[in-house]
């Protein structure tokens, strides 16, 4: 086949002056462009936290949705059901406020008197020793399993750089001490149930160790213990306890409520959201309890109702 003879020669031709031109203003124009880009800046790395060997220094943790998932008083009126402390009715109403927390992803004040009255009413002539006991096994049977592994890895961070945890609730001070035990925290602020003689008498001492109250027990430890607030961290998922998280230099929100939240994106607090899936961001159920688990609290309440009808 022939080919004409300038077939090829077109294709090897050199370059034209004006291509010469064009490939150096285009090398020129990307030299300049890097040139003005600007240079990128090493992002500091953040302070080690917690410091190691810092024992000035101290960890609180809220414990109801902060530590573990859901009420840890509702978990115990469960086990206590179980061993025939009360009646049905008594659980009927322990469900409804389990499924009002929930939904409601933050403490209501007079919600939280209801709850704690019942309790009250639940223990009282019962003895301290007793409860305790009985706290033990109803730990392993409803608790264990509802800790949030993130928020316990958080706790051991400090533990582990010799620091003191210690749980700060409004659940009864001998439920707190029993699960902070449990976790390996150094121990427990909690509310404080009157007892003459080991028996208890169905009263508080003061009120319930709730919103301020919380605040003034950190402060009373840290000036005990001789702790520099600044220094300290401490972790809720509550706006009830913004007073507690002021209090300290480093405080998180933990599978905050929606008040929390936006209080501490105000405030450059960081945050931690242990659960998962949209709805439960939103509404503050605890994703491993989820949906199915509020449904079953509805339907063992309404098949209570039914069964005393």
């Amino acid at each position: 086949m022939h080919f004409p003879t300038g077939w090829f020669t077109r294709r090897k031709r050199a370059a034209t002056a004006r291509s010469v031109l064009a490939g150096e203003a285009a090398a020129e124009a990307a030299r300049k462009t890097s040139q003005e880009l600007p240079e990128v800046e090493e992002t500091p790395e953040e302070p080690e936290f917690p410091v190691v060997g810092d024992v000035a220094a101290a960890a609180f943790f809220d414990l109801d949705n902060t530590v573990m998932q859901g009420a840890a008083l509702f978990h115990f009126g469960r086990g206590l059901y179980k061993r025939h402390f009360f009646h049905k009715r008594d659980l009927t109403r322990f469900a409804w406020q389990q499924i009002y927390f929930r939904l409601a992803g933050s403490e209501n004040p007079e919600h939280m008197a209801d709850v704690r009255n019942s309790a009250l009413s639940i223990v009282q002539g019962h003895r301290v020793a007793e409860l305790m006991s009985i706290g033990e096994e109803i730990y392993d049977e409803y608790m264990a399993e509802r800790v949030w592994p993130g928020t316990r890895a958080l706790a051991q961070a400090h533990l582990d750089a010799g620091q003191k945890v210690w749980l700060v609730t409004a659940a009864p001070v001998e439920t707190a001490t029993i699960i902070a035990r449990r976790l390996g925290l150094t121990g427990a602020l909690g509310t404080v149930a009157e007892s003459v003689g080991g028996v208890y008498t169905g009263k508080l001492v003061g009120e319930p160790l709730h919103g301020p109250a919380k605040a003034e027990a950190v402060r009373a430890l840290a000036s005990a213990e001789g702790l520099d607030l600044a220094r300290c961290a401490a972790y809720s998922d509550s706006a009830n306890d913004i007073p507690m998280l002021s209090l300290v230099g480093h405080p998180y929100a933990i599978n905050p409520d929606s008040r929390l939240r936006k209080h501490a994106r105000e405030q450059g607090w960081r945050l931690r959201d242990y659960r998962t899936g949209r709805k439960a961001v939103k509404i503050g159920i605890p994703a491993a309890a989820g949906v199915g688990a509020l449904a079953g609290g509805a339907a063992a309440a309404v098949a209570l109702q039914r069964r005393r009808r």
